[in-house]
């Protein structure tokens, strides 16, 4: 290094010079005193602690750090075709609908399921009550008497569990299917039967509609009492027609409601008309009812669609 040309250049380049001199003709560290003290930390951390070099090719904001995947990619399998793709999505969708399922059989599972509507929505208006004795829930408008005139705080007991409490224990099981348990009341004759089946057989009434009490089965065609059940097989109870007039299916109230049957409940003038379908019309029950060009009205030679109050 010639001392004219380097006395020339600007003071900023010959102190670099200079110090990159002094650290080619060095093996030991520089000498930290000769630095200013704002540098001298910074100096001796590098030394005691050097930091692997690295490359960055590109700038900070672009660096992006990926998570190694769980399963190997081997980069030189071929793609997969189209069909491949698709079956992939299927089974993924098939997947996510069961799990959806599981889900929806859980929370129903574990959900309030009133035992009359079938509902598990409840409200302060309409709250679903328990029976401390045989643990019957029934929302307050479906039981009637005596939920609809005050919702007791403490213990409440249904009308079975009532009568079970007064006397010896009486066959409770409901007159009009062969289904036991459930939301059941007295009928007029001394026996019981179900709140949903003395809603839905068209000939039985309640002497109180309102409270829902008082079940009167004595308009019931003799002919359907004893019938053959077409779902069950059963002979007992009281098998209602279907409503389309060629078919002469009957079948169980409950056993309707089990198996997914269409059951229409239209209340009109003090009375209701009550309409119930097999299988196979329920299905075409149903795509009549979309073009909105079918309704339920009643028969006029014998009066079996309609339900008096």
């Amino acid at each position: 290094m010639e001392g004219s040309s380097f006395h020339e250049l600007p003071p900023s380049k010959r102190f670099k010079l200079r110090h990159l001199h002094e650290h080619s003709h060095r093996s030991e560290p520089y000498n930290l005193e000769s630095l200013p003290a704002k540098k001298r930390l910074d100096s001796y951390h590098h030394y005691q602690h050097p930091q692997p070099v690295t490359f960055p090719c590109l700038p900070a904001k672009k660096r992006i750090w990926a998570p190694h995947p769980s399963f190997p990619i081997d980069l030189n399998s071929p793609p997969l075709s189209n069909d491949q793709l698709l079956e992939e999505k299927h089974s993924k969708l098939a997947t996510e609908e069961e799990e959806e399922e599981e889900e929806a059989e859980e929370e129903e599972d574990d959900g309030v399921i009133c035992a009359v509507c079938r509902s598990t929505d409840g409200d302060p208006v309409d709250p679903i009550v328990f029976c401390d004795g045989c643990d019957l829930m029934v929302h307050a408008s479906c039981y009637g008497s005596p939920l609809i005139n005050n919702i007791p705080e403490g213990d409440w007991f249904c009308s079975r569990c009532e009568q079970a409490a007064k006397e010896e224990e009486k066959d409770s099981g409901c007159c009009l299917c062969p289904v036991r348990g459930g939301a059941t009341k007295p009928t007029e004759d001394g026996r019981w039967a179900h709140i949903v089946c003395a809603l839905l057989v068209p000939e039985v009434f309640f002497r109180d509609p309102q409270g829902r009490d008082g079940i009167d089965c004595s308009r019931v065609p003799g002919r359907r009492w004893n019938r053959d059940c077409y779902l069950c097989g059963a002979t007992g109870g009281c098998a209602i027609d279907c409503s389309e007039p060629k078919c002469k299916l009957g079948f169980h109230v409950s056993c309707g409601l089990e198996r997914g049957l269409c059951f229409e409940y239209k209340e009109r003038r003090g009375a209701a008309i009550v309409a119930g379908f097999c299988a196979d019309h329920t299905e075409l029950w149903k795509k009549q009812q979309s073009t909105g060009k079918f309704k339920i009205v009643a028969r006029d030679d014998d009066r079996r669609g309609q339900k008096k109050a």
